[in-house]
């Protein structure tokens, strides 16, 4: 059989910037497109080419643009970290890179028309991959037009632009300072999202500094399928920490009474370690930092919120944080805006607040498992989980006075069973056992019902609710075919038994105060303040309620703590001096001399730890 030789086609030269502009473009991630094509203007901290190993925290939240598993992005952050850049570097590198129908919200149509002529224009004309797509003369003020795709821009106010035409990229631009739902429409973040439900590959970004826990922001991050902190190796010990506010230190008042100087003091001590790390070592430990999910609920997470405060920003030292916050600490609105803009917390009125080193300060000296000698009652709380039990067991006595004797998990209603039955010698020799204790029957209700149709001499079934006109109420339990249909079930509205252990940890130890037993494990001091009461607003009035102070905190021994209370008041605990008014000063603690009272500094941030 014959065989040809194929020569090669040599291509023309006439046709080779033709074939250049057919040959698809290599996709590139925002970060790398960023460093190839954006310049920062004058103005900026750092102007000139961008580059990624400035701010390395922002590489991964830009990257997420290019996972085609992700779908939304939440950046909850403080002012100066570089955020909105971020923003316009994943802008710019759709408008390049994949066209396709996109809208960027602000607060207002004010903000969009000084955003669009301050940021958006400068950058169009100093990256040459966009100015060559930019149509400038079939653009408008707020609908810039490039080949193959339009950017609209407008304020969360207008309600009509936000509800009209088919978008696949929206940004949204400090959401926390839009304005609210009205009567007549949703509230913008809801409205724009519902464009972009026509597209199966649409991505959908929100950043901003956060104001309430109530706000879009907070909400949208507690929402996520995965948030993420970012976190940096100590230079001394190598262990990845998260900077945390709480470990910056500085002098105190007495050994350097000028307030700037010990502001200029202010160094951050690793809480691994315990060594100091100055400003010298954030640019090494930024770029050896890492993002990693503190909370994730699915393998492929479609939306991923990302969460810094202000103690990485590259431009921010360790001393203007401290300064910022001595400035702040005795001003409520100064404070709000250092709470939100360089914690990136959200800002709450608390009326009660509680912390673990409270709760450490109201130990006795009588040891756990011990009664003191004014015990006229015991009671038990039994909070029920999965595969565990958390349980308690308080003293009382006169004036509401109480004690924590002993605390612990268990692994079974028989384990519970064994140390609820378990027999208390009081000083003067006498035998006590626990009169009463409340078991929660929200999980596992069925096995809860058993077990206290089982030990109804000691336990009953609780359950919380809202809104009682008192702090607890008598019902029955409404269970056909079973046993314990028609047994006691006590209601407890936990909110006020928060209230009232909020109140009464305050007070030194003594009569009619909160206490503890000796040496009290700090596990269970972290679990009963894991929550405080904030204010918040709904239906246009302010309501006060009691949250955890983060996601993830456990309040297990909390809600122990509260049914042990309610049993105390079933018992008629508030009475119990009447019984014998001869002998209730005599019986009743002697108060506890006032301890040395924080720095105001000090004290601001103990009551905060937890938020950290």
């Amino acid at each position: 059989m014959r065989k040809y030789r194929v020569k090669p086609y040599k291509v023309p030269r006439w046709m080779v910037p033709a074939i250049e502009i057919l040959r698809p473009r290599e996709r590139v991630s925002v970060s790398v497109w960023a460093e190839r094509n954006r310049v920062l203007p004058s103005g900026n901290a750092i102007p000139g080419p961008w580059r990624n190993s400035v701010t390395p925290y922002l590489v991964e939240i830009m990257d997420a643009f290019s996972d085609d598993t992700t779908e939304k992005i939440i950046f909850v952050k403080p002012t100066q970290v570089g955020g909105t850049s971020a923003m316009e570097n994943a802008l710019g590198s759709l408008i390049d890179q994949e066209p396709a129908p996109t809208m960027v919200v602000y607060p207002s149509d004010a903000l969009a028309e000084r955003t669009v002529e301050a940021k958006l224009e400068p950058m169009i004309r100093q990256c040459k991959a966009l100015a060559e797509k930019y149509r400038e003369h079939e653009s408008k003020r707020l609908e810039l037009k490039f080949q193959g795709m339009t950017v609209y821009l407008t304020g969360a106010n207008s309600a009509a632009d936000l509800s009209s035409t088919n978008i696949r990229n929206l940004f949204l631009d400090e959401v926390d300072k839009f304005p609210g739902a009205t009567k007549k429409e949703a509230d913008p973040v809801s409205l724009a999202i519902e464009r972009t439900k026509t597209y199966f590959n649409r991505k959908i970004f929100l950043a901003s500094t956060p104001t309430l826990k109530t706000g879009p922001i907070w909400k949208a991050k507690e929402e996520a399928d995965a948030e993420k902190h970012y976190f940096v190796p100590c230079p001394h010990c190598g262990q990845f920490i998260e900077l945390k506010f709480a470990q910056i230190k500085w002098p105190s008042k007495d050994d350097v009474p000028d307030q700037t100087e010990r502001a200029e003091m202010a160094t951050y001590v690793c809480q691994a370690c315990g060594c100091i790390i100055t400003d010298r070592d954030k640019a090494a430990m930024l770029q050896a930092g890492r993002w990693q999910a503190v909370r994730q609920t699915t393998t492929t997470p479609k939306s991923v919120a990302y969460w810094m405060n202000t103690l990485y920003s590259p431009f921010t030292r360790f001393s203007d944080i401290a300064r910022e916050f001595m400035r702040s600490k005795d001003d409520p609105e100064l404070l709000h805006n250092f709470v939100n803009s360089w914690l990136a917390e959200p800002w709450e009125d608390t009326k009660l607040k509680t912390n673990a080193e409270m709760v450490m300060e109201r130990q006795t000296e009588v040891p756990a498992w011990s009664l003191p000698a004014w015990t006229k009652l015991l009671t038990g709380g039994i909070d029920v989980q999965e595969n565990c039990l958390y349980w308690v067991i308080r003293a009382w006595g006169d004036f509401m006075t109480s004690q924590n004797v002993a605390h612990g998990q268990a692994l079974s209603m028989a384990e519970v069973e064994r140390v609820m039955n378990t027999e208390f010698s009081l000083p003067d020799g006498g035998k006590v056992m626990v009169n009463l204790a409340l078991m929660d029957s929200g999980d596992q209700t069925d096995a809860v019902y058993e077990f206290c149709t089982m030990n109804m001499d000691w336990v009953r079934p609780c359950k919380g609710v809202q809104s009682l006109q008192g702090h607890y109420k008598i019902s029955t339990v409404d269970k056909a075919g079973s046993r314990a249909n028609g047994m006691q079930l006590v209601l407890v509205d936990g909110g006020k038994y928060k209230d009232m252990i909020a109140g009464r940890m305050r007070r030194p130890n003594g009569n009619g105060s909160w206490m503890v037993h000796k040496d009290c494990d700090l596990e269970y001091a972290e679990q009963v303040t894991a929550e405080h009461k904030i204010t918040e607003r709904a239906g246009g009035k302010e309501v006060q309620r009691w949250v955890l102070k983060s996601s993830h905190a456990d309040n297990h021994y909390l809600d122990c703590e509260v049914y042990a209370a309610a049993a105390a008041d079933v018992l008629e605990v508030r009475s119990l001096f009447l019984k014998n008014p001869d002998r209730a000063e005599e019986q009743a603690p002697k108060p506890e001399p006032p301890k040395p009272q924080p720095a105001p500094e000090e004290n601001w941030i103990q009551q905060n730890e937890n938020w950290f």
